[in-house]
């Protein structure tokens, strides 16, 4: 068979649920290939990845039709231990898939599994770190690591014994912007130097959809779409706005065509249109077109008086010499939200830990108002039961917009959906009240735009109602959207501590897509506010 990954006629059912997940879907995919999945939450995309590598429905069960071939091996006759001899698979949740102590073995159990001599083990395993920057893991304890550093490990296990085919689930969710950009360079480089296909299930396309050749996007389970990048862009304009790039989105609302796919062919149609040239300087505009201010909390207090929640000076020491926070002190009002981001590693997770209660610090105080929760990066620990509708009220469910849902296995749900369940399970205690602060770990993985902007809105009613939010992330966008401040840290310290507007207009690694290919014009950070901008130049352009 000549193709790598062959899907015909495929349909597939979670134990108990009511519909199947996938739907008569037709795929092919050829050795060299680069294929970027998208599409809303729960369309099937990580269930058809799950599928590819063997595992649905061999180890999730449920019941499937058609037929599905990985390297000439039939779904139906072969397990997912013999397909994984064809293909590499880093799943959406890093945590389950790391099963050994340290990097070091990780990265080695694979080959050693495929009966590598020790001296290949040894240099695959020095290769492996050298291409993703692992060399400083190598001798760690696998439950010291960041969730990205761990997606990394996942990736690098995956990549060690050279597989034709690579299936990766959400593999930037939990990256940070340097690790999520570089992620991209590694995959486009396996692809075309080694003739690695890759299949890539992706909300966030616009870090990766440079690489690739072709986009599938799933909606309830079917193929939608299946066009080169540029074709795709242009069908999401007219017939699926929830899936636009940020890019996509800022030149569908200011009229223009649909936008090449990558930066730098973006800015250069906005430079050839005049777009890029007449408009605000950066920095010049405090506020840009357009533009919705969250300059800050609702509920305005005075600094004597107690805040939602406060950090004073707080020390992570560990026993094995490692510091992770030195001196941390952050104080957040009631109503006030902040961003914290920073490198993967950087202690945006621990600082989390600490704000619940979960950690100790060895030096410094946390104070609140009263009841901090804290929903975290894998939601999977929140759902202890085997069914939906028997982790909270049907009101519940039903404001998560999750009501048809009871019947399944919390496992069986997307990833959007478990981050959607968890957050209504941790936010609202039984007698309606909500948290003095809320604290949120990558919050917005797996979540589709339409979810993320649905998650904005639920924060902004919890800021309404006088709870604190903080909520660390790599997702700038949502930053912009939900946040007054950006706290960025840095091995383990505050390195800024500013408006958004500040930190995120300016740069380019911390930065949002708008901010990125209009270079900081106006300060406008979201596509709505970029569009207002192109709108007045346009208009301009016209006029003379």
């Amino acid at each position: 068979m000549s193709n790598l990954l062959s899907i015909r006629g495929f349909s597939y059912r979670h134990p108990e649920a009511n519909s199947p997940s996938l739907r008569d879907v037709n795929i092919e995919i050829e050795a060299g290939e680069f294929v970027l999945l998208t599409g809303p939450s729960g369309s099937g995309k990580s269930t058809l990845i799950r599928a590819a590598c063997g595992l649905a429905p061999a180890f999730d069960g449920g019941t499937a039709a058609g037929e599905l071939h990985v390297g000439g091996l039939s779904a139906r006759d072969f397990g997912p231990g013999e397909i994984a001899r064809c293909c590499g698979t880093v799943l959406q949740d890093p945590e389950r898939q790391v099963v050994m102590t340290t990097v070091r073995s990780e990265l080695a159990l694979p080959l050693e599994s495929r009966g590598l001599s020790a001296t290949a083990v040894a240099r695959t395993v020095e290769e492996t770190a050298l291409l993703l920057g692992l060399g400083e893991l190598l001798d760690r304890n696998v439950s010291q690591l960041s969730g990205g550093e761990l997606q990394r490990v996942s990736l690098g296990a995956a990549l060690g014994p050279r597989p034709p085919l690579l299936l990766l689930d959400e593999p930037v969710s939990q990256l940070d912007p340097v690790a999520a950009d570089d992620l991209g360079w590694l995959l486009r480089r396996l692809n075309e130097e080694l003739g690695v296909a890759v299949l890539v299930a992706e909300q966030r396309l616009e870090r990766l959809l440079p690489a690739a050749d072709r986009v599938i996007a799933l909606i309830e389970g079917r193929v939608a779409c299946d066009a080169s990048p540029v074709e795709f862009l242009e069908w999401a304009a007219s017939t699926a706005p929830a899936l636009q790039t940020p890019i996509g989105e800022m030149f569908h609302a200011a009229g223009l065509p649909a936008p090449p796919p990558t930066l730098k062919a973006a800015r250069a149609e906005l430079s050839r249109r005049g777009l890029l040239n007449g408009g605000t300087k950066p920095n010049q505009s405090a506020e840009p077109v357009g533009a919705s201010s969250k300059s800050g909390s609702r509920w305005r207090r005075s600094k004597a008086e107690p805040a939602a929640i406060e950090f004073k000076s707080i020390w992570d020491e560990r026993s094995n010499g490692r510091t992770i926070l030195e001196g941390v002190s952050l104080r957040v009002e009631p109503g006030e939200a902040i961003a914290v981001m920073g490198r993967n590693g950087a202690g945006k997770s621990t600082l989390l830990a600490h704000g619940a209660g979960l950690r100790k610090p060895t030096r410094g105080s946390i104070s609140s108002l009263g009841r901090v929760a804290l929903l975290l990066q894998d939601p999977s620990y929140y759902l202890v039961r085997d069914r939906v509708g028997d982790l909270g009220p049907a009101e519940m469910l039903e404001a998560a917009g999750l009501a048809n849902l009871a019947d399944r296995h919390p496992r069986d749900l997307s990833g959007g959906e478990r981050q959607r369940l968890a957050l209504a399970l941790v936010a609202e205690s039984p007698d309606g009240q909500l948290p003095a602060a809320l604290l949120l770990d990558e919050p917005t993985t797996g979540l589709d735009p339409a979810r993320r902007k649905a998650l904005a809105d639920r924060l902004d009613q919890f800021r309404d109602g006088g709870c604190a939010i903080i909520v660390a992330t790599h997702d700038a966008e949502f930053a912009a959207e939900v946040c007054s401040r950006v706290v960025l840290l840095g091995e383990g310290r505050v390195l800024a501590d500013a408006p958004v507007r500040e930190v995120l207009a300016g740069g380019w690694h911390f930065a949002t897509e708008t901010a990125r290919v209009l270079d900081g014009l106006g300060g406008a950070l979201l596509p709505h506010e970029g569009a207002a901008l192109l709108r007045v130049d346009s208009n301009r352009e016209v006029r003379q």
